[in-house]
C-alpha cells in the first residue's frame, strides 16, 4: 500500500477529491508516523492528535467541503492558536494559552486544514539551529546527530520526516529558508507585508514574515495562496489584488534572466555547496534561462545591520515580558524591581538575553546614532542595491547556507560563528523582498544542499516558477529521502 505520509498536499487533495482516501485515513497515517518517528526527531512542542482525529471525522461528514478539508498541518510555536499553548519554546511563555488565532491560523481553519500541533523553534525565534529551544533540541531527520537549522527547525524537520505534509514557519533573517535548506525541503519567505503578522509573537517587527515550509514547490504556492492577503489588524499588511500563485507554475523559463551575485560565493562557502550550485546554474542554462555573474555587495554589511536592527527591535518587543502582566513570574522577590529582574533572568534563555542586552545597548543614549541610526541608513543602501539588481534580472541565485547541517553542539559556544550561518539570507529580510530555498542536491555524506532564488517585491510568482522548473528537472524527492541515521 502507498505510504500516505510521503504524498504532497496536492497529491492528497487529488485523492480526497476522487474519494480514493478519507480525511480520517490521512490524519491517522500521520498520527501513526508521529508515534513512530517523533521520539527520534523531537519536532513538536505540543501535540493535538486527539482533536485532529475528531476534526478529520467531521471533515469526512461535511456535505459542503472546504477547499482543503481534512489536510493536516504543523504550526510553528510562535503563531497564536486559540485554546492551545503558544510557548515560543521559552520558559517565559511555558503556560501561555492564546485566547485568539493568528490571522494565518484563522485562514488555515477557514480552508478546513487541521493542526496536528505546535512545532519546536529557537526560543523567541532567535537562533539558527533550534538548540536554543528551552523545551528540547530538534534533530535533523537526515542525520539525527545534526541540527535541523533554525529558528523554524521543528517545522522543517517535521516536513522532512513526513510527520506533517506541510508547515508554517516564520523568517526574520533566514529562519524558514535555512532550516528548509538543511532538511532538504522547500521554504518560502514572502515579501514583507504580503502575509499578515497579526498573532505572530514579535521578534523584530520590521523583518518578521510568516511563510510555508513544504515538500515541493506546488505545495508552497498553494499554502501562499491560503495565507497571503491584506489584513486590517496588521498595519504593515499591503492591500493588493489577490494572486493565484499556482498559475505561475509550468510556465517556460526560457529567456528569464538570472543573476548570480559573486559576493555570495566567496570566503566561507563550503566547496560542495558551491559545486552543487554551479551544477544548478548549468541546469538553468539547459532549460533556456540566461544566467550571468553579477555583483551585489550586500552580504557582509547586511549581517552587521541585521544584528543591530533585529536586536534593537527584540529589546523593545520583549520588554512586555516582565513577570507582571502575563508569562513567567519569579517565585522569589523582595521588591517590584527584583520581581522584574528575577522573572526576566529566569524566564529568558542565554541567547535571548544576549540579544536583548545588545539591542538595549545600540538604542541607548550616545550609541543610537553610532549604531542603530547607521544600520537604518545601511538598510536603505541595501534596498537600493537590490532595486538596481532587479532592473536587470528577473531572479537572483545564491546559496542559502554556507554549509550543510552541522553537528548538534558544534557552534553553541561560538555565537559569532552561529550568526555567520545567516550571511546569505539576512539581506533579503532587510530589503523586504521574497526568496525561496529549494533542494539542489546532497553532499558526500548525503546531507541536503539548498539553493536560494530571490525575487523583487511581490514577484513570488517568478521565483516559484523558476523553482518549479528546476524541481521538475532534477527530481530531488524521487532520488533522496531522510534515513534517520545516527553517525
Amino acid at each position: 500500500m502507498e505510504d500516505i505520509t510521503r504524498l504532497t498536499v496536492h497529491e492528497l487533495k487529488s485523492k480526497l477529491d476522487k474519494k480514493e482516501i478519507t480525511s480520517k485515513e490521512i490524519v491517522k497515517s500521520y498520527i501513526n508516523r508521529i508515534n513512530e518517528k517523533e521520539k527520534d526527531v523531537g519536532a513538536f512542542v505540543t501535540l493535538n492528535l486527539e482533536d485532529a482525529e475528531k476534526e478529520a471525522i467531521a471533515c469526512d461528514e461535511e456535505k459542503e467541503k472546504k477547499e482543503y478539508s481534512g489536510i493536516p498541518i504543523g504550526i510553528k510555536d510562535n503563531l497564536c492558536t486559540k485554546g492551545v499553548k503558544t510557548t515560543c519554546s521559552s520558559k517565559m511563555l511555558e503556560n501561555f494559552v492564546s485566547p485568539y488565532d493568528a490571522t494565518v491560523v484563522k485562514k488555515l481553519k477557514e480552508n478546513g486544514i487541521i493542526s496536528l500541533g505546535k512545532l519546536n523553534m529557537d526560543e523567541f525565534a532567535m537562533g539558527s539551529s533550534t538548540e536554543n529551544s528551552r523545551i528540547h533540541v530538534t534533530r535533523n531527520p537526515w542525520n539525527l546527530n545534526k541540527v535541523p537549522g533554525g529558528s523554524s527547525g521543528g517545522s522543517a524537520a517535521a516536513v522532512a520526516a513526513d510527520l506533517v505534509p506541510w508547515a508554517l514557519g516564520s523568517d526574520t533573517g533566514g529562519s524558514i529558508r535555512q532550516p528548509a535548506s538543511l532538511c532538504g525541503v522547500v521554504g518560502l519567505k514572502p515579501t514583507y507585508g504580503l502575509v499578515s503578522r497579526y498573532g505572530l509573537v514579535a521578534f523584530a517587527s520590521s523583518l518578521d514574515q510568516v511563510g510555508p515550509i513544504t515538500k515541493d514547490v506546488t505545495d508552497s504556492a498553494i499554502l501562499l495562496n491560503i495565507i497571503a492577503g491584506h489584513d486590517e489588524k496588521d498595519s504593515t499588511s499591503y492591500n493588493r489584488e489577490k494572486e493565484d500563485y499556482t498559475k505561475n507554475l509550468n510556465k517556460s523559463i526560457k529567456g528569464i534572466k538570472i543573476g548570480v551575485p559573486k559576493e555570495f560565493f566567496g570566503e566561507g562557502i563550503n566547496k560542495e555547496v558551491k559545486e552543487k550550485l554551479e551544477e544548478a546554474i548549468e541546469t538553468y542554462k539547459k532549460l533556456g534561462a540566461i544566467v550571468e555573474e553579477t555583483s551585489l555587495d550586500v552580504a557582509k554589511m547586511s549581517l552587521a545591520a541585521y544584528y543591530i536592527i533585529a536586536c534593537a527591535e527584540a529589546s523593545s518587543n520583549l520588554g512586555r515580558f516582565d513577570g507582571i502582566r502575563y508569562g513567567y513570574r519569579a517565585k522569589e522577590y523582595n521588591s517590584l524591581k527584583e520581581l522584574y529582574v528575577n522573572s526576566r533572568t529566569e524566564g529568558f534563555g542565554e541567547e535571548v538575553k544576549r540579544r536583548i542586552i545588545l539591542g538595549t545597548y545600540v538604542l541607548s543614549s550616545g550609541y543610537y546614532d553610532a549604531y542603530y541610526k547607521k544600520a537604518q541608513k545601511v538598510r536603505t543602501v541595501i534596498k537600493e542595491k537590490f532595486n538596481t539588481a532587479f532592473n536587470k534580472y528577473d531572479v537572483l541565485l545564491t546559496p542559502v547556507s554556507p554549509t550543510t547541517a552541522f553537528n548538534i553542539g558544534e557552534k553553541c559556544n561560538n555565537p559569532l560563528e552561529m550568526y555567520l550561518a545567516d550571511i546569505c539570507t539576512v539581506s533579503i529580510n532587510i530589503a523586504g523582498v521574497p526568496a525561496i530555498s529549494i533542494p539542489c542536491g546532497v553532499d558526500k555524506k548525503d546531507m541536503p544542499i539548498g539553493m536560494q532564488l530571490i525575487g523583487n517585491r511581490f514577484e513570488e510568482g517568478k521565483i516559484l516558477n523558476a523553482a518549479y522548473a528546476f524541481e521538475q528537472e532534477i527530481k530531488f524527492r524521487e532520488k533522496y529521502k531522510p534515513d534517520f541515521r545516527k553517525e
